[in-house]
């Protein structure tokens, strides 16, 4: 009986947990690896207080591959609103933090939630530790902090971690050199995706991997992070954190977005990426465009499209394989 092909998806934010949620009705060895540099919110207040990685992004991919039932799920996102210290923590972030004291550690509470919710597949922390993250602005100015990078107005140039010779869980190494496939995104370029890409041995591993290799392109670009940019903007940004090409694939989307939606996204300084497809081909990517957008009060990736065209191509690589 052939084995279940691995696939190890990296990123944050909701972008990611959408994705997953389609991609785990597949026959998939699924390992998500998911950024820890978020220091706003609720994430921002339990890692300053309790020295802990941020457990939002964590929480949130947990959710989306838990095959708990739906309240218990509902439960992992509910926001405390009346009560004096607790008022925007979700009950996800106050349970991984208490389980980090009661384990020893936050990877060791990911661990135990993650068996608690059934989670199909595995989540891992990009590192056992908070990572800061530094901007370099086009002007020369230096942002520190993931949350405050989008709201600084310029135009990113390149970025760069503290602690920089962070090391990654043993863990996630060894999933991205036995994965089958290895996809990157949707998400934040600056804030969710890049950040996994500068631990050290993280990005070495990816580079080394024989695995495919796919980029999930946004829909539109995000103010203050991604402003203008174009499909081939997205895989420039990360060649010049890596050094190097390391995609197979690049999967965009092309379907059309209702003036009202695009007006109402335009108000808040956000356009669709525009598809340069061409461009992107050119450099050696295969480029897969389909209407993959869906909107119900945000527009987000249709998680079933999405995760259909990922299969197909893993399908097709482990027969070139075998």
């Amino acid at each position: 009986m052939p084995s279940v092909p691995r696939v190890v998806v990296i990123g944050g934010g909701t972008g990611l947990s959408v994705m997953l949620r389609g991609l785990k009705k597949k026959p998939l060895d699924i390992t998500a690896i998911v950024t820890v540099a978020d220091d706003g919110g609720s994430s921002g207040v339990l890692r300053d207080e309790l020295q802990i990685p941020p457990p939002g992004d964590i929480r949130n991919v947990m959710g989306s591959l838990s095959d708990a039932e739906p309240l218990l799920s509902q439960l992992l996102q509910y926001r405390f609103k009346q009560v004096d210290g607790l008022i925007g923590h979700p009950l996800g972030n106050l349970i991984l933090a208490a389980l980090s004291d009661i384990t020893g550690d936050f990877v060791g509470a990911v661990r135990e939630l993650s068996r608690v919710l059934a989670v199909r597949g595995r989540v891992l922390p990009a590192a056992d530790i908070p990572i800061v993250l530094h901007a370099e602005m086009e002007d020369g100015t230096i942002v520190t902090g993931e949350s405050k990078i989008p709201k600084a107005g310029g135009r990113i140039k390149r970025l760069s971690i503290e602690p920089e010779d962070v090391a990654p869980l043993p863990e996630t190494v060894e999933a991205l050199r036995r994965a089958d496939a290895i996809v990157l995104g949707p998400g934040s370029l600056y804030t969710s995706i890049i950040p996994n890409l500068l631990v050290p041995d993280i990005a070495q591993a990816i580079v080394e991997s024989n695995a495919l290799k796919v980029f999930i392109c946004n829909v539109m670009t995000q103010p203050g992070e991604t402003d203008s940019y174009s499909v081939s903007d997205h895989i420039n940004a990360i060649y010049d954190h890596i050094g190097r090409p390391i995609f197979d694939y690049v999967i965009v989307n092309n379907g059309a977005i209702p003036p009202e939606v695009e007006q109402k996204y335009s108000e808040e300084g956000a356009a669709p990426v525009a598809l340069d497809m061409e461009d992107a081909e050119r450099q050696g990517y295969q480029v897969i465009a389909d209407e993959l957008v869906y909107f119900h009060t945000y527009l987000r990736h249709d998680a079933d499209k999405l995760s259909h065209h990922i299969y197909q191509l893993v399908e097709s690589w482990m027969v070139r394989k075998r």
